[in-house]
């Protein structure tokens, strides 16, 4: 009669969530326990369910079973399309509670909420800069290696910084000085 009723009397100790049969239960604690009996004889990682471990094979096999129908790319879960829905739909679930924008996955809104936050928890180890993502902390990092991995196709200069080719200028004059010096490079090449 539960299943009818959607009673859940079986409450795991561990974060709460709730089931309807014990058995249920059980299964979920593999979470908790660290139990993964499931194991992908290619690679031997482990999985607590079946049914991820049969996702990720799909990995191995290069099946994606799920195709958008707009555009054609294909994926190895349903989840993952219904996600990738929202490009073409143009809708953001996910929104900003302090400056209202939408986002279509709640990694990218956790992201965006950096920028509210003066938090900058990835340092340079090599010079007091700090920063509030890890990926402007490696761009940075290669002015210490000298790493320029990025060259202009037209005069062969190389820079530590791809978004420079873009013209796009998503940093702030105390963000990315390297980057200010390769746009204006390549700005040298236009013409007016």
């Amino acid at each position: 009669m539960r299943v009818h009723t959607g009673e859940k009397l079986y409450t795991c100790q561990q974060c709460g969530k709730s089931f309807i049969r014990k058995g249920n239960l059980n299964y979920h604690m593999r979470v908790h326990i660290g139990k993964r009996p499931f194991v992908c004889q290619q690679c031997g990682k482990r999985f607590t369910e079946k049914g991820n471990l049969n996702i990720h094979i799909r990995i191995h096999t290069g099946e994606n079973p799920f195709t958008c129908q707009q555009c054609g790319k294909s994926f190895t879960q349903k989840a993952s399309l219904k996600k990738h829905m929202r490009i073409h739909s143009g809708e953001k679930p996910y929104t900003c509670n302090l400056c209202g924008n939408g986002f279509i996955r709640k990694a990218n809104l956790k992201n965006h909420m950096k920028i509210h936050s003066v938090e900058k928890p990835f340092i340079c180890s090599q010079c007091p800069r700090s920063f509030k993502h890890k990926h402007n902390l490696n761009v940075h990092i290669r002015i210490h290696t000298g790493n320029k991995p990025f060259t202009c196709q037209q005069c062969g200069k190389s820079f530590t910084d791809k978004r420079i080719h873009t013209g796009e200028k998503p940093f702030t004059c105390d963000q990315s000085f390297e980057l200010k010096v390769a746009l204006k490079h390549e700005q040298s090449h236009r013409c007016d």
